[in-house]
């Protein structure tokens, strides 16, 4: 569980939705994304029918850090909800900013990040996309091919 997010789940398959329906979902369990960090999808295409946004939750281990990456195609906003992170970003990851519980961060397509939990305590935050989808348009990045 994780502050009042059971990972378990009533919703069942994937909801065949109409147009004029509101949809609960409750994550059923844990997933590892491609960033390496634990992963609670929320809403998306595969659990809500949604054509074209994702809202998740993500969960930065005690002083753990993402695998460095960008998203292709799509923005992504995220809301702080617990935590101090630092984003190590852009070309080589040269750029950084440290931001904390109440924060709203935008990122726009391409850009790439890798967020660090700088505490002791699991850091978490929302994390919504203009794609559906949750790990189809990651992208991992290596920074040293920008030195």
């Amino acid at each position: 569980m994780v502050d009042g997010i059971s990972p378990s789940s009533d919703s069942g398959d994937r909801p065949s939705i109409s147009p004029a329906q509101i949809v609960t979902i409750r994550p059923q369990a844990e997933t590892m994304t491609r960033q390496k960090l634990p992963y609670f999808v929320g809403i998306s295409g595969a659990t809500a029918g949604t054509p074209g946004l994702s809202m998740n939750l993500v969960i930065i281990p005690p002083n753990g850090t993402a695998a460095a990456h960008y998203h292709k195609d799509y923005e992504t906003a995220i809301f702080i909800l617990k935590g101090k992170i630092e984003t190590r970003y852009g070309k080589g990851l040269k750029q950084s900013m440290i931001n904390t519980a109440g924060d709203f961060l935008f990122i726009p397509p391409g850009v790439p990040h890798q967020p660090t939990n700088l505490t002791d305590e699991p850091a978490q935050a929302i994390v919504a996309r203009n794609d559906p989808n949750e790990q189809e348009n990651v992208v991992m990045y290596d920074p040293a091919q920008d030195l």
